[in-house]
């Protein structure tokens, strides 16, 4: 039997290892509970950038690990030779490309900055648009059996039903009340995740992307929130509510301290090996540093501290690795409860 994947890296090693040197790579934490933390520190490739269990959920009473092994088998392997490729300064195929997308867009949504940001919003609008499917669903089979027709057949759905427990339960005069509950949590936003990577990706418009250099003696960092969406306006109004289908909407993701995959959708973008003049390579790099969730990854320290000052605060810190420490436990909580 395999061992199960616990240790759920949401960046992947393949991929922080073109920053590292002998398996350790320059950290600065953005969260920390102490002004004594040192501003940079050395990593290890392995310790980093991961969550116990943040992909593993519950199938009947076992715990499972395909997620986790289905990102590396489907996105992370087929991108390590293209990226491979980038940092040789070797030509690329359309596969080698197509790879790289693919490698992108999953980056975009695994991340702990992406389950929060997901969370979130089903927070607030889950429960109308159960509401409003299970209206529409009654109304249908009502239909149906008015017309003396078969029941709608939901046989496809399957999957998306597993998330839900669905009773009727019975009103004092008579009928019942159909209910239906689910869980805003992990199981939950697994499931977005690989509809977004199997149904969404095929979806996305077809678009011409480039490799962006750093200027000599300076180089780009990363972050654990590495895929940036940026809605441009100009050097002192943007925001990250960019989509990966809106117009003049940048796409950034630094692949090596030297080598930047970019586009513009919508726009023609420069050819590939183009080094932006100073002011665009430190905007850019300012708009990455920005975008870090709790981690800047750099092939040396820097001035990163100047752009994003730490947040200093011991209570934030220790309630977030308690948090991290209770989330398996929690989520299986919730994932059996939701069985029953």
């Amino acid at each position: 039997m395999q061992q199960l994947r616990k240790d759920n890296h949401y960046v992947p090693r393949l991929y922080l290892k073109q920053w590292a040197n002998a398996g350790q790579i320059s950290t600065y934490r953005l969260l920390v509970a102490s002004e004594n933390v040192p501003l940079w520190r050395k990593q290890s490739l392995k310790g980093i950038a991961f969550h116990q269990h943040l992909y593993t959920y519950l199938a009947g009473q076992e715990e499972t690990d395909e997620f986790e092994r289905w990102l590396d088998c489907e996105f992370e392997g087929p991108a390590e030779e293209a990226i491979r490729r980038v940092c040789g300064e070797e030509r690329l195929l359309p596969e080698h490309w197509r790879r790289l997308v693919r490698f992108a867009v999953a980056l975009d949504v695994r991340t702990p900055a992406s389950l929060r940001q997901f969370i979130r919003k089903q927070n607030e609008t889950l429960k109308s648009l159960m509401d409003e499917t299970m209206q529409k669903s009654v109304h249908k089979m009502e239909e149906a059996l008015r017309k003396s027709e078969p029941l709608p057949n939901s046989l496809g759905e399957n999957d998306a039903l597993s998330l839900f427990n669905i009773s009727i339960e019975p009103l004092p005069h008579g009928g019942g009340q159909i209910k239906a509950e689910t869980i805003v949590g992990r199981r939950l936003w697994i499931w977005q995740m690989r509809h977004l990577l199997t149904q969404t990706i095929g979806r996305l418009p077809r678009q011409k992307w480039t490799i962006l250099h750093a200027p000599p003696g300076m180089s780009w960092p990363t972050t654990d929130n590495p895929l940036v969406r940026l809605n441009f306006q100009d050097s002192k109004n943007y925001d990250f509510a960019g989509g990966w289908g809106v117009k003049n909407g940048d796409i950034i993701l630094p692949l090596s301290p030297k080598h930047l995959l970019y586009t513009c959708i919508g726009r023609r973008v420069w050819d590939r090996g183009t080094i932006p003049d100073l002011g665009t390579f430190q905007l850019i790099r300012k708009i990455i540093i920005e975008h870090a969730d709790r981690y800047v990854f750099a092939q040396e320290p820097s001035d990163v501290h100047l752009i994003r000052p730490r947040f200093v605060c011991p209570t934030t810190y220790k309630n977030e690795v308690l948090a991290w420490q209770n989330w398996n436990r929690h989520q299986c909580q919730a994932e059996l409860e939701l069985q029953r």
